[in-house]
């Protein structure tokens, strides 16, 4: 191996940015292992000077597109951003906070964006609001997909009426304790198993190798905050799109996402996107990657990962539990939020929509809408609005930030208050009390043009993280 390249060697020729060096010791070892070290050290040379000269041969082509745009500068593109913003429809604005509106309006000033929607839940996020939903044209935004990729939402109708829940209660709570698992550290004492723990995408990503591990022992497994799994009952309206008689039925509903495995690619994928696409100070954190490059490709993978993963976790969860207490499932409804799909609007653009906690919404499309734990979760079909980039909201959303929601309520006031609407609540805090969380009622009004609601769901037995 008299050819064997390093970083440094890289760097005294004015290679300086790591992925363009990685690509150099890759395609050096792969397709120049004839050449001697200073022979290749030369033609690099010559690469750099003259890039465009080497398009055209398969072997230095990769190399020589990398440097064109590199060589006289950083390794970065820089942006401006639009003079005025791209359309976006607000949904029950009274109800959302000035700085969640200013955020989506920064968002909507990307060179990328073409359109905006704004969902009645919305509050204040990193990046984009949540409750906020973008349209961009080939570009992924790692940040406005958010950091617990593949949040999602899972009920399960079982084959019960809502009597089951009072004459269970005791098995019930015992079930939720020996099948869930809640923070960020440990698991569930019986190993997990699920296909997604066999995707390739662990190896394609060198990154998350050492993160294999970790996501077999969080498998079937919940993170901290707002997520939940709950025993309620569910009333199902006549000639809801599920075909099942109107009636009141036994349910079980969750909520959490991709753990530690969907933060990890968050984190990594949002540097990277830091480091090559600069934009002014304010609007930083909505750096993009372009699906035409491997960044944005690779970010695809990984999203996409986190996301079957967060779906592998609630499906272990409704399975356990269910099979413990003897049930059935007469029907599976869940949804994704935190995500990014590609989608085409209704004039034929071809977008990629990102909903940063927004319940997808095309029409006739299943999603749930939680309210807290005191009042209901809704069971919507979406319309298929266009203006609402085919979205709905994800939730009341939070009408407290969690310090603020501390401090105004007690542990006894809200046992109180759980007492009186009939709810029995194993862990939680008092940051997740329901004064915490805004009206749901006002939530589903403002959004009636764009869900049709099949039903309605009543937390009765709730079990949360403790801190």
């Amino acid at each position: 191996m008299g050819n064997l390249l390093r970083t440094k060697d890289l760097s005294k020729i004015g290679y300086h940015n790591d992925q363009l060096r990685s690509l150099v010791i890759g395609v050096a070892s792969k397709n120049f292992k004839h050449h001697s070290k200073q022979q290749l050290l030369d033609l690099l040379k010559e690469i750099k000077n003259d890039p465009e000269a080497f398009l055209d041969n398969e072997l230095t082509a990769k190399i020589a597109e990398k440097v064109i745009g590199k060589t006289e500068g950083p390794a970065f593109k820089v942006y401006e951003l639009r003079d005025e913003p791209v359309p976006c429809k607000t949904y029950g604005g009274k109800g959302i906070e000035g700085s969640a509106k200013r955020q989506m309006e920064l968002a909507n000033l990307l060179p990328v964006s073409v359109q905006g929607a704004l969902m009645p839940d919305a509050h204040m996020g990193f990046g984009l609001p949540i409750g906020g939903v973008l349209a961009t044209h080939n570009a992924v935004i790692p940040y406005a997909v958010g950091m617990d990729i593949g949040c999602r939402m899972a009920l399960s109708i079982i084959d019960e009426t809502d009597g089951f829940l009072k004459r269970y209660e005791y098995q019930i709570k015992q079930a939720l304790k020996n099948h869930t698992h809640f923070g960020m550290e440990g698991g569930l004492e019986t190993r997990q198993e699920h296909e997604v723990l066999d995707s390739p995408v662990f190896n394609e990503l060198s990154f998350l190798r050492p993160l294999r591990s970790k996501a077999v022992r969080q498998l079937g497994t919940s993170g901290n905050g707002n997520h939940f799994v709950e025993f309620g009952e569910i009333e199902l309206l006549e000639g809801n799109t599920l075909g099942l008689p109107a009636k009141k039925y036994t349910a079980l509903l969750s909520q959490s996402g991709s753990r530690g495995l969907g933060s990890a690619i968050a984190q990594h994928y949002t540097q990277v996107a830091m480091n090559t696409c600069k934009l002014p100070r304010q609007a930083q954190q909505l750096a993009w990657l372009d699906m035409d490059t491997e960044a944005g490709q690779k970010y695809w993978l990984g999203m996409t990962l986190a996301g079957d993963y967060a779906q592998a976790c609630h499906q272990r969860i409704h399975a356990n539990l269910l099979k413990d207490l003897g049930l059935k499932a007469l029907h599976v409804v869940e949804n994704h939020h935190n995500f990014a799909w590609k989608d085409t609007l209704a004039d034929g653009r071809e977008v990629i929509v990102h909903r940063k906690g927004a319940t997808p919404a095309h029409a006739g499309e299943l999603g749930i809408i939680p309210g807290s734990m005191t009042t209901p979760a809704y069971l919507v079909a979406g319309k298929g609005v266009s203006d609402a980039l085919y979205s709905a909201s994800h939730g009341a959303g939070r009408a407290m930030s969690r310090q603020k929601a501390k401090e105004s309520m007690t542990v006894s006031g809200m046992k109180k208050m759980l007492s009186n609407a009939g709810v029995s609540l194993i862990g939680g805090t008092v940051e997740e009390n329901p004064l915490a969380y805004k009206d749901i009622e006002s939530v589903i009004a403002a959004q009636r043009d764009l869900v049709d609601v099949q039903g309605k769901f009543y937390p009765r037995i709730v079990r949360m993280n403790k801190e």
